[in-house]
């Protein structure tokens, strides 16, 4: 028998259901359509615009070199940039209510030539470039917007080659020269990065050398930001796995290293993650295992309170890292339920206080006296759970869930539930 106690209210529900990315379809009506219909569903806070449209960015969609195509222009001439198509993506975002995290730098590029990994040839035209693009989104410059988008990241993964072919040396010097100059243009925004590879030598003894050397990059960034006085808004990292346990121990180890480092006030962004296995992984994404991973993860990041946000890698059926949507048919596929219920969390507002066994997980909200709590069984094993307070109701979303009395449920395995209390 597992036991969930809740406890008094405790804070706000943390925006852990952010997502990478949207639904595109080639007709923009039913793009909007979509878009709209499943980020008002799910009530996504947050669309980090990273990979949009897959590799090498689809060509026309939101990187720096697709906005401005040839880095011989004038800078400061509108006719130097194409707005055209990132406009049209980001458009029904804005409209969904969701804020955009925008990414400003490059999608990977898997071949063995890098047309666009590669350290800019004059940085500090390329940050005036990036000055000109939140201009447009808003300032209303070049005939653009003023969606007061908040969040800026420079760059993603610069540690991993098919990102970055530059040295760490190079990356660091573009973050500051970028970062303190979209600042003194910009003093609202939040500025951050750098999207880190993430940290699986911390819980992975036999890592190689190539994954050590994410831990360095963290340890030489965080001192060369506070010694040029670089902004720091938000710091922002990915992790893969099958453990929610790994997940928020590297949660934790990010905190704590920017505590450490005297980075209180910065935010910590999960800004990549998702299922991942050694087996099947890409498959257990679209199902009750990934789902319920999902659900457990997002439960102990939010009791821990260690990630200010977080955005699951990704919402878009063109990409085979999307448990949200079949890349074949289009149909939703069942973890997208999870971030549904957990958006109705997020509308209440008022977190409780939650303590609960793996592997059972669980997080809860109240509003005006009504709890919900979204609670899943990350095991292969069916598991009783006694909740402390009298079970009013139970909505199944993913496996066969079965009440036994006022306050016990059972729940099979990777079972997931809402209980309305």
């Amino acid at each position: 028998m597992y036991t969930i106690e809740l406890k008094n209210v405790d804070n706000c529900i943390k925006p852990l259901h952010g997502v990478n990315c949207a639904p595109y379809l080639s007709k923009l009506g039913e793009n909007q359509t979509v878009i709209k219909d499943m980020f008002t569903r799910a009530n996504i806070p947050f669309s980090r615009l990273h990979d949009v449209m897959g590799a090498y960015g689809g060509t026309y969609f939101v990187d720096v070199p697709n906005i401005f195509r040839d880095f011989s222009a004038d800078e400061n001439d509108p006719a130097s940039y194409d707005f055209y198509y990132s406009d049209e993506y980001i458009k029904p975002i804005i409209e969904s209510g969701t804020e955009v995290v925008y990414r400003l730098g490059v999608t990977i590029e898997w071949g063995s030539r890098k047309y666009r990994a590669n350290p800019p040839e004059d940085m500090e035209k390329w940050a005036r470039i990036c000055e000109h693009i939140i201009m447009h989104y808003n300032c209303g410059w070049c005939d653009g917007h003023e969606y007061n988008i908040k969040y800026w990241e420079i760059w993603n993964e610069p540690e991993n080659p098919p990102m970055w072919t530059g040295t760490m040396e190079q990356f660091f010097r573009l973050y500051e020269i970028t970062s303190k100059h979209l600042r003194k243009r910009f003093p609202d925004i939040k500025i951050g990065g750098y999207g880190s590879c993430g940290f699986y030598a911390v819980t992975n003894p036999y890592a190689d050398d190539f994954y050590k050397s994410f831990i360095t990059w963290f340890d030489e960034f965080l001192p060369m930001c506070r010694e040029k006085n670089c902004p720091l808004d938000f710091y922002s990292w990915h992790i893969y796995s099958f453990s929610p346990l790994e997940v928020a121990e590297h949660a934790r180890y990010v905190r704590r290293r920017l505590d450490e480092e005297g980075f209180y006030a910065t935010e910590s962004h999960l800004n990549e993650w998702n299922y991942m296995d050694s087996e099947d992984g890409f498959a257990r994404m679209h199902n009750e295992i990934g789902a319920s991973f999902l659900a457990a993860a997002i439960s102990l990041l939010h009791r821990e309170g260690t990630v200010d946000a977080a955005m699951y890698y990704v919402f878009s059926h063109r990409s085979s890292y999307t448990g949200f949507i079949d890349q074949n048919t289009g149909k939703e596929d069942i973890p997208f339920r999870v971030f549904v219920s957990y958006g109705k969390l997020y509308a209440m507002k008022k977190a409780l206080d939650i303590s609960f066994d793996g592997p059972v997980y669980a997080v809860a909200a109240e509003n005006e006296g009504k709890i919900l709590i979204l609670v899943t069984n990350y095991s292969a094993q069916a598991v009783t759970a006694k909740i402390n307070l009298p079970v009013k109701g139970i909505d199944s979303l993913i496996g066969e869930t079965v009440a036994l009395n006022d306050n016990e449920i059972r729940l099979e395995a990777y079972a997931t539930a809402e209980v309305t209390l």
